[in-house]
């Protein structure tokens, strides 16, 4: 019988199963499985997708995803693969980046139609609990011997910082997390990255000693590129899922820039596309990689599943002309954001409405250091707006805008400047 396991395996999912026995449970059971996110950014990262990709072929597959946001978790912080403690964020931090999270989620799964995701705050079944409440019901399951032996502990305590006892007992609240939602919604998997095994395995443990029931686990990789390159706040090259702090743009150029050695995984992990699909990108990577189809359409669909479809067709719009043709009816936000690192300055839209000479445009943005160089370098072809060769007699008028607020200008080959349009200078 097939098995969504087996999908999931294929595709480079699977890190650790704490049970063999979970394929075929997976092929003959439709169950809850979740993954809990602690709200600790105000946006979710690449390293998220891994985890929520991985729900999406289970979901697909007919099984309940359930995604618990940690209004109570995230209050104290995980210590699972950090060298010090985290910064503790408050009570309003925490439920402003979780209503972000849930937000953000809707892009990668299904919360409508017969089998919907459900949205949980383990805030909900965490807090009214008091302390004393906390440790003879959940804590007496805990010996801290136990508790030393997880890597995560362990770790911790041999580095200089050590562990505060807040850190510590992490995992017995997401142990706690699970047997929950094993009560309450039936959740026999829970799933997350592998720096989660000791915390996993411990809410396998408290289902088996307080309800004599099964429960496994299944963690994913974490997300890194064939030179061992991490990804995150901490390695300090995250990547975001709001458009605020990562633009579609950025996120595109990401991925179309991914070593070939790395592109095949990624393509498996972060998309749908088939396997046998797959294997044809593969192989034109292989036989033409100046060509860099696969990282295309790695680019491509990534940023059509984030940001929509719509927005990544224009992305990719841009790309294929933005360096070689006329820029033409681009979004403000993608000209914005093509163009960051190059010099701007802003222009009136009175003045373009009665045309300006483009000698004093030149000018004025620093493209040229006098009226005389700018009439020497029109008259030899050496000026374009909006990527277009323009003769020495232009003016520049509102038609020339490329997007709703922006005109592109360029000197010789690389020489750009970006004129926005505003209502007064």
């Amino acid at each position: 019988m097939s098995s969504v396991f087996d999908t999931l395996q294929e595709r480079g999912f699977v890190a650790q199963c704490s049970d063999e026995g979970l394929r075929q449970l997976l092929a003959e059971e439709r169950f809850s499985v979740y993954v809990g996110f602690d709200p600790t950014s105000a946006s979710l990262q690449l390293g998220n997708l891994v985890p929520l990709m991985g729900l999406k072929h289970l979901q697909l597959a007919g099984h309940r995803v359930l995604l618990v946001v940690g209004g109570a978790t995230g209050m104290v912080g995980d210590p699972s693969g950090r060298s010090e403690e985290r910064t503790l964020l408050s009570t309003e931090q925490v439920a402003a980046n979780g209503a972000s999270f849930k937000r953000q989620m809707r892009a990668f799964l299904d919360f409508e139609g017969a089998n919907p995701a459900v949205m949980l705050d383990n805030a909900d079944w965490i807090a009214p609990m008091r302390f004393v409440d906390w440790l003879r019901e959940v804590g007496k399951y805990f010996t801290v011997n136990y508790m030393l032996s997880k890597e995560s502990v362990k770790e911790r305590l041999e580095s200089e910082s050590g562990i505060s006892f807040t850190e510590f007992s992490y995992m017995t609240m997401q142990a706690y997390d699970f047997l929950h939602l094993y009560d309450a919604y039936g959740c026999k998997l829970q799933c997350g990255g592998s720096d989660q095994w000791g915390n996993i395995t411990a809410g396998i443990e408290l289902i088996r000693k307080l309800r004599q029931g099964s429960a496994y686990g299944l963690t994913f990789p974490l997300l890194t590129t064939s030179t061992g390159e991490k990804f995150g706040k901490s390695a300090g090259n995250a990547l975001y899922v709001d458009p605020e702090k990562t633009s579609p743009w950025e996120l595109y150029q990401f991925f179309v820039r991914q070593d070939d050695r790395d592109v095949v995984r990624f393509l498996k992990l972060f998309t749908l596309l088939p396997l046998n699909r797959i294997i044809e990108l593969e192989r034109a990577t292989a036989e033409h990689p100046e060509q860099r189809e696969a990282q295309k359409a790695l680019g491509f669909e990534v940023t059509a599943m984030v940001h929509g479809e719509q927005t990544a067709k224009e992305i990719v719009r841009a790309a294929e002309t933005i360096y070689y043709s006329e820029i033409r009816d681009l979004s403000d936000a993608t000209l914005a954001a093509v163009f960051a690192d190059v010099p701007s300055s802003e222009i009136a839209i009175a003045e373009l409405e009665q045309g300006v000479d483009l000698p004093s445009v030149l000018v004025s943005t620093g493209l040229t250091a006098s009226k005389g160089e700018a009439r020497r370098l029109l008259a030899s072809g050496g000026v374009y707006v909006n990527n277009v060769r323009v003769a020495a007699d232009r003016r520049l008028t509102l038609a020339d805008r490329a997007s709703q607020s922006f005109v592109v200008l360029r000197t010789g080959r690389k020489s750009y400047h970006l004129l926005r349009v505003g209502a007064e200078v």
